[in-house]
């Protein structure tokens, strides 16, 4: 039996371009959000990153949609969302991707 290659950090970045800020309608990868991926050799995937603002109600919803994007690559068995305030996060972590989809809806940034 052939053990399932792990995904690559990119892999697992752009799994996580379907989680969404529900107040934002902008990924968490081009907000800027995700500060770290770690894919480890056991199936163990852990994700650092943070939210716009401390307290923000999204984050239970936040981390189950970044849970199950990345669940879905063969191999992973746990992934650990550990949320972060420092350091605190600014509209100029903003991919140009995402500073393009917050101006299309209107911010401006």
């Amino acid at each position: 039996m052939s053990e399932a290659v792990l995904p690559t950090q990119e892999q697992v970045l752009e799994a996580l371009k379907v989680v969404k800020d529900p107040e934002i309608p902008v990924n968490i990868v081009d907000l800027g959000l995700v500060y770290d991926v770690e894919v480890k050799e056991d199936g163990v995937v852990d994700i650092t990153m943070t939210l716009t603002a401390i307290g923000c109600p999204a984050q239970d919803i936040v981390k189950a949609d970044a849970e199950i994007a990345v669940m879905k690559f063969p191999g992973v068995h746990t992934v650990n969302v550990d949320f972060v305030w420092s350091p605190p996060w600014t509209p100029a972590r903003m991919t140009e991707d995402g500073k393009r989809q917050m101006r299309m809806f209107g911010f401006n940034v």
